[in-house]
């Protein structure tokens, strides 16, 4: 839609395939149907939280960047509001109201709208001036049909959430002509975790707590924020944030995720404030006095893994047995088995090869006439409205600079 917007901006004649029954379907259950749009940070953060070659996003980022993002929605009327950590939101909290306005825009610049139409491959003419493999002339639709043109636009998605057409049919067609795709993964994705007692804490939302993920070497990454247990292991924001790391990873069969449940505290202050629990509770049982320190079904974890017996009387508690306590409140240890599959993940790590497309542009650098924005390359963010930004940044310079 983006890049239909750019075109239309430069005067084309602009004609927008669609293979879905409605635009935006994936966008529409973005944020959990809210839609954090972009964020309002500056762009040298911006840049921080790309992970995937940042560098090739400069001219996309500075041409259209987060604020013409947010002035171009308030101007198509879907009013905006920014959240914790720089996050901006439409007003109404529906996603649909970011899909209207983009329409709206749409049929004010006169974009002709085909849904159900499923585009199979990209039409090529043979290459007359030996400075690229060939010269776009149209796509052929999956029923046969072909629409000719001068320049073609690739922003299929990546493969992330297949029912919203994201089957990677784009990478298949690039392929087809000749450029290269990384290994594609699911990113920003819930993590499995081999640890049964994880399983126990089913639903338990855990927050302002610390993760770091190592890999057996060194810390690959550290967050502060929410995160929640599930049936097969671990998800929420700090999590979906620490997946983008997990591929990156060189030992796999190594990867933990250790949990801070009392970041504000040291350790030391942590083992004062346990003491002062204790000491108002000195004949109770153990199990019975650490409602004040953890969430209820998080207390025989933590017993088990302190390893004191849960009968055992307050003052009975050893000084080492109290420092099991702390550390294990520190350093709540989790062994990462995976991420889940691609269907619940937010978006894909990997794609077209950037090396092979003008990041001034968006234009293949193997087929002329033939552009690329979004998912489909090999671009990714981490969580907080970066990744539908490089959407808008990449659509808009593939659709501005078709000549």
């Amino acid at each position: 839609m983006m890049a239909a917007v750019g075109a239309a901006d430069k005067g084309h004649s602009v004609l927008l395939l669609e293979q879905n029954e409605k635009l935006g379907k994936k966008l529409f259950i973005t944020g959990k149907g809210r839609c954090n749009v972009t964020n309002a940070c500056d762009l040298d953060k911006f840049f921080e939280n790309v992970m995937s070659n940042p560098k090739f996003l400069y001219s996309a980022f500075y041409g259209f960047d987060n604020r013409q993002m947010m002035r171009f929605l308030e101007e198509a009327g879907c009013h905006l509001k920014i959240e914790r950590g720089e996050r901006v939101f439409p007003v109404s909290d529906h996603s649909s109201d970011v899909i209207a306005a983009l329409q709206r825009v749409l049929r004010k610049k006169q974009v002709e709208i085909r849904l159900h139409t499923k585009v199979k491959a990209i039409l090529t003419d043979p290459a007359t001036d030996g400075t690229s493999n060939g010269q776009v002339k149209g796509v052929c639709l999956s029923d046969g049909q072909k629409e000719y043109a001068d320049a073609v636009i690739l922003a299929t998605g990546g493969l992330s959430y297949s029912s919203t057409g994201a089957t990677g049919d784009g990478h298949r067609m690039a392929k087809t002509l000749g450029h290269k795709i990384t290994d594609c993964t699911p990113s920003l994705v819930p993590l499995e975790v081999a640890d049964n007692w994880c399983y126990s804490l089913q639903g338990l939302s855990l927050k302002n707590v610390n993760l770091t993920m190592s890999d057996g070497e060194k810390k690959v990454y550290q967050g502060f924020g929410e995160m929640l247990f599930t049936h097969f292991g671990i998800s929420g924001p700090l999590v979906l944030s620490a997946s983008s790391f997990y591929e990156r990873c060189k030992k796999k069969e190594a990867v933990t995720c250790e949990v801070d449940l009392k970041p504000a505290l040291s350790e030391e202050q942590l083992d004062k404030r346990i003491l002062r629990d204790f000491e108002e509770n000195l004949n109770r049982q153990f199990k019975n006095a650490l409602n004040g320190l953890y969430p209820a079904r998080l207390i025989p974890v933590m017993i088990d893994l302190s390893d004191i017996s849960p009968d055992k009387r307050v003052h009975e508690i050893t000084k080492e047995e109290r420092k099991r306590l702390v550390y294990h409140t520190k350093h709540l240890l989790l062994h990462i088995n995976g991420t889940r599959d691609f269907e619940e993940a937010i978006i894909t790590q990997g794609g077209i090869h950037v090396k092979e497309i003008n990041p001034s542009t968006m234009e293949s650098k193997l087929i002329r006439g033939l552009f690329f924005a979004g998912e489909l390359l090999d671009l990714d963010a981490l969580t907080g409205g970066f990744n539908l930004q490089i959407a808008w940044s990449t659509g808009y310079l593939a659709g501005t600079s078709i000549s």
